[in-house]
């Protein structure tokens, strides 16, 4: 089976052989404390209040965890400022790109893609705070 096969799937067998152990481990890192923030919170919040407790949950568990990383759009040796940015950087290899809407369209998960491709980023989770359950809220991208 290629590569290109397991791009874009929720499979976690599937794409498992193409992460290393360490991501993976951040994985479920990621997903154990989104599901504790979306179980305590609730939905109804801004965004920034999930973002604000999600860095701070993934701290608790000893994760490095940045907030609102610019990520500029280089084309030809041009930087240009594009205003793109992660939402949540775990661990240097996992993007997080947070949404509070009623249901998640196309438009998200080509944001996480994008962020993914410039940043050369493998692996991101789209989390939808304000989906009916955990999972609907949670989709996970590899490129």
């Amino acid at each position: 089976m290629s590569k290109d096969h397991h791009e874009g799937t929720n499979d976690t067998k599937a794409t498992n052989a193409w992460l290393d152990d360490a991501t993976e481990f951040l994985a479920t890192q990621v997903v154990d404390a989104s599901l504790k923030v979306y179980r305590t919170l609730g939905p109804g919040l801004l965004e920034s209040a999930y973002e604000a407790c999600l860095a701070h949950e993934l701290t608790l568990r000893g994760l490095k965890v940045q907030s609102q990383i610019h990520l500029p759009l280089t084309y030809e040796g041009l930087e240009i400022e594009a205003g793109y940015r992660i939402d949540l950087l775990v661990g240097g290899s996992i993007i997080l790109e947070l949404k509070c809407v009623d249901r998640l369209l196309p438009i998200h998960e080509a944001q996480l893609i994008t962020y993914l491709r410039l940043s050369g980023i493998r692996l991101g989770f789209l989390i939808n705070f304000h989906a009916p359950s955990f999972k609907e809220a949670l989709k996970r991208r590899i490129v």
